[in-house]
């Protein structure tokens, strides 16, 4: 069996995770991870950042060129994803999201008491709303609610519980169309640090719309694609990142026919036509943000987290900003409230790594400027360095 170490993954993920070698384009970086994480906006931008030759924001490449398109996917977790990969993840991903939370509202709304097939009403109001949007063009969730007053019915979430709670369907049918793949998410209402995002419906928004592809061939395009940028791994791995049934991961790896290899004396898996050494790089320091598609895609992480997760993941399983030197983290940044950027190392790596870091973090200042980035999801060392 091909053996393949530690410090080739390392290089590995160095290399293509653009951590030496900047990119030219914020797609090129989307391309090389999969997928940007998303669920704190200020992830995407700052992913990229970190990536560039020349820094900036993804705003062009999300809302002028429309080469990246934010979506629900892997994991029931919002991603901005190259444009053309979008039916890839809809099929292997979102179609299976959106048939459960159809399930989920349409339970919901037997608290609304409509006499009704509730089936039946729902698909009606799902194609109002479609029909409003595709209407008004891009609009937030109240104007379309406008259009289509049903969106204002009131279901019960929780109910009986100390926790319970009410509220419209609004965003929940939208929500839903978005799983679909009928309607997408635009330009937020703000800076690039908003969640308020308008919508408009994906044939408006892409040329060609989200077309459908089988769902088989897509998972296995996709497990292709993951194993390109963080193989060689498990297949736990794989599992975990997607977030599908053991079923479908082994569906799609026949489908793959990786090479079994192996990890320091663990099983696992790459391309097979992947299996050749890659050049070590130079030595070379990052500051990742919190949810970096890096440290996020792989379940077993110990060859290059270290003992360092209780400091830097919260109790979920979310990490927060990371620094890293030779392909692993040795530490955890963060921004204060004066717009400095502040480290600390929870190992020695020695002296060109602390030089490495700091100017690392004087670039990262220096383009933040005036905006205040404080992640989603704290973690232990983050809270400390800004306290």
């Amino acid at each position: 069996m091909h053996s393949i170490g530690t410090a080739q993954r390392r290089a590995r993920l160095v290399a293509r995770h653009h951590l030496a070698a900047p990119a030219d384009h914020v797609t090129e970086v989307a391309e090389s991870l999969v997928a940007l994480h998303a669920t704190d906006p200020a992830t995407v931008h700052l992913s990229a950042a970190v990536r560039l030759r020349e820094p900036g924001t993804a705003e062009h490449a999300l809302y002028e060129e429309r080469s990246l398109l934010r979506m629900l996917g892997m994991r029931r977790t919002m991603f901005v994803v190259p444009a053309a990969l979008a039916p890839v993840v809809q099929a292997a991903c979102a179609d299976d999201i959106a048939r459960k939370q159809r399930k989920l509202l349409l339970q919901h709304l037997e608290t609304a008491e409509l006499g009704t097939d509730l089936d039946a009403w729902l698909a009606e109001v799902e194609e109002g709303a479609y029909a409003a949007l595709r209407e008004l063009g891009a609009a937030h969730a109240q104007q379309i609610a406008d259009a289509e007053p049903r969106l204002r019915t009131e279901i019960v979430v929780a109910q009986g519980k100390p926790y319970e709670a009410r509220g419209y369907i609004t965003n929940r049918v939208l929500f839903l169309l978005a799983a679909e793949g009928r309607i997408v998410r635009g330009r937020p209402r703000g800076s690039w640090l908003s969640t308020q995002y308008s919508w408009a419906t994906a044939e408006s928004w892409l040329p060609d719309g989200i077309p459908a592809l089988p769902p088989e061939e897509a998972r296995a395009e996709l497990a292709r694609r993951w194993l390109r940028a963080f193989g060689p791994a498990t297949a736990e791995d794989l599992k975990w990142w997607t977030g599908w049934t053991a079923g479908q991961v082994k569906k799609a790896l026949a489908q793959v026919a990786p090479a079994e290899v192996d990890l320091n004396g663990e099983p696992g898996i790459a391309l097979a036509e992947d299996l050749e050494p890659v050049p070590a790089p130079e030595p070379v320091a990052a500051l990742l943000p919190a949810l970096d598609p890096t440290p996020m895609g792989w379940v077993r992480r110990d060859w290059y987290l270290g003992e360092h997760r209780e400091q830097l993941f919260d109790r979920t399983g979310n990490v927060g900003p990371t620094v890293w030197w030779e392909g692993r983290v040795v530490g955890g940044w963060a921004q204060r409230a004066d717009g400095e950027v502040t480290w600390r190392l929870l190992e020695d790596v020695g002296a060109d790594a602390e030089a490495a870091v700091e100017a690392k973090a004087d670039q990262l200042r220096e383009w933040l400027g005036d905006v205040r980035v404080t992640p989603k999801f704290r973690t232990p060392l983050e809270k400390t360095l800004v306290s």
